[in-house]
């Protein structure tokens, strides 16, 4: 039975998502990773490959119940990459990039107990209405979308003005597929 979450992330809104398992959690901090990744590598293998790094990064022993957890997202369009964007003007080329398509979302998720580990990649399809580019500068001035990849967040104004169609988990937009990783968190050993 898992006693403790371990969960290996800065982001806000993974600690949120985690907390609504009702599973205790607590917030560990890792030391600095090189988050770059092999050139070869696309789509759900990039944040697979990252959350896999982070696991590695924690070198302290888990006790019996504990189970930590890493993850990373990425924003996937036309054989791109979108991470987090460098500035306000990259934040607005990734979302005219996603204006009026369907772009997808993958994160990339590590278990791993004092006995047991697993990994996954979750995949979502969104589709984005035409956006003008006063929606655009209107949303990345207000909401400064520099901590999120594809410099949106679907839970905020672009999300419920721009989502025409979501098709797979919304929690795992948000940066967490967590009906995934509760299913895991069953069969893994700890």
């Amino acid at each position: 039975m898992v006693r403790k979450l371990l969960l290996a992330s800065n982001s806000p809104r993974r600690k949120e998502l985690l907390a609504g398992l009702d599973i205790p959690m607590e917030v560990v901090k890792l030391r600095d990773i090189d988050e770059t990744h092999p050139a070869h590598l696309k789509a759900g293998d990039i944040p697979l490959h990252i959350a896999n790094l982070k696991m590695s990064a924690y070198d302290l022993q888990l006790n019996d119940g504990e189970v930590l957890v890493t993850a990373d997202t990425i924003v996937w369009c036309d054989e791109e990459e979108m991470g987090k964007p460098q500035s306000r003007e990259d934040a607005i080329r990734m979302l005219r990039k996603l204006s009026g398509r369907t772009h997808q979302v993958y994160t990339g998720v590590c278990l791993k107990s004092a006995v047991d580990s697993l990994s996954f990649v979750c995949g979502t399809d969104v589709t984005f209405a035409p956006l003008t580019d006063r929606q655009i500068e209107y949303y990345v001035d207000q909401y400064k979308p520099f901590d999120k990849a594809g410099a949106y967040g679907i839970q905020e104004w672009i999300g419920y003005v721009g989502c025409t169609r979501l098709e797979g988990s919304y929690f795992n937009v948000m940066g967490l597929p967590v009906q995934r990783l509760y299913s895991a968190l069953q069969t893994l050993k700890v």
